[in-house]
């Protein structure tokens, strides 16, 4: 009888291991999983809750980043404005999201960063007035006062004014945390704002008028910045491929699902909830989307950055003395990657959105204008 229950113990024991052999090996339902590289991106924001990187949160969602091998950690860093240099440039995370102005002066002041993919290819920043100004094109901002988010904001607005053809010394600048609501209030003539941050804006209620920026700009903003020796790395370039790539997935995403987009973003804040209605929230989501996929529509692949405007705003800032270099297109920016990061599967990413199971709240939530 003892000897009998030690054989079926001993049966048993070695079914077992035969079952986890089998099931760690590949050859069961669940494989196991391939070993991930944590990767690090830094928003300029000081703040994640808001609808602008929902192409790394849908990709992060929809598991693109994991089969790539990236375990996405997302920080809101501080409210600084080279933070987002700053932070790559020592170690601290691996892919920032700098404007223009804080790429050129991370670089010219000797950090060795570089952006190799270009997220908006035309200009995302915008002026909003009150509805009653007598303000309804940007060349009317010379002698007026502009109100900002901080000092060190100016490196975005005086190059737009240069090429507006107004003298950026005729302008005053103000600073404040709620610099919208300094224009709304009449204590400033215009506020600097964006896509995105304008339907916040709307939805809040501040009543402004928007002079938006890719209508009159044709220059650059902003994109993924990484250390210069990471692209010597072979892993590390890999590795940047595949984030780059990841991302890229993500908005392809949202081209045929934008309300999957919205509503995956839209879920994780309680802030954004509570700030607006999922409608605008979506609008929020559409205004970047359109410039995201600029490069992709009119340059041939996600990523890819405009030489000729990067050459020209280079040249207004180093006129500017923003920079004490003349810096060339190749200091700041690289599309050495841009053929690498585009080659995925488009139609599966398709299916993917197609096939998302929106919830009750995002289904009759209307899709508007062009994605």
């Amino acid at each position: 009888m003892q000897k009998k229950s030690v054989m079926l113990i001993s049966t048993a024991l070695v079914l077992f291991l035969l079952f986890n052999v089998v099931l760690f090996a590949g050859g069961g339902q669940e494989a196991k999983p391939k070993d991930l590289v944590t990767m690090t991106f830094i928003s300029p924001r000081g703040t994640l809750e808001v609808m602008d990187d929902y192409n790394l949160w849908v990709a992060k969602e929809m598991g693109y980043f994991e089969e790539l091998g990236i375990d996405l950690v997302m920080e809101p860093g501080p409210n600084e404005a080279l933070a987002t240099t700053k932070f790559v440039s020592e170690g601290k995370a691996d892919v920032g999201y700098p404007s223009p102005g804080v790429l050129t002066s991370s670089v010219d002041t000797g950090m060795e960063v570089i952006m190799p993919f270009e997220m908006i290819k035309d200009q995302v920043f915008n002026f909003s007035v009150r509805e009653d100004s007598d303000i309804y094109k940007v060349e009317d901002l010379a002698g007026k006062t502009i109100s900002i988010w901080a000092p060190g904001g100016e490196v975005v607005t005086i190059p737009i004014l240069v090429e507006m053809g107004i003298d950026p010394d005729s302008v005053n600048f103000i600073y404040g945390s709620n610099w919208g609501q300094l224009a709304a209030l009449g204590e400033a003539d215009a506020a600097q704002s964006w896509e995105g941050l304008r339907a916040q804006w709307d939805a809040i209620g501040l009543g402004l008028r928007h002079l938006v920026g890719f209508e009159y700009s044709k220059m650059p903003s902003n994109g993924y910045a990484v250390r210069k020796s990471d692209l010597e790395d072979p892993d590390k370039r890999k590795r940047l491929v595949n984030f780059f790539k990841a991302s890229a997935m993500g908005v392809e995403f949202a081209r045929h699902n934008p309300r999957a987009a919205a509503q995956i973003t839209y879920d994780k804040f309680a802030a954004v909830r509570e700030q607006m209605e999922p409608q605008l929230a979506l609008e929020s989501l559409q205004q970047l989307h359109w410039l995201y996929t600029g490069s992709e529509r009119e340059l041939g692949g996600y990523g890819m950055s405009p030489k000729d405007s990067w050459n020209t705003y280079l040249d207004i800032i180093y006129d500017l003395g923003q920079t004490k270099n003349k810096l060339a297109f190749e200091d700041v920016a690289t599309n050495e990657l841009v053929s690498e990061i585009n080659d995925f599967d488009k139609a599966r990413v398709k299916a993917d959105a197609e096939a998302f199971k929106l919830n009750d709240t995002w289904k009759n939530v209307e899709v508007r204008g062009n994605w």
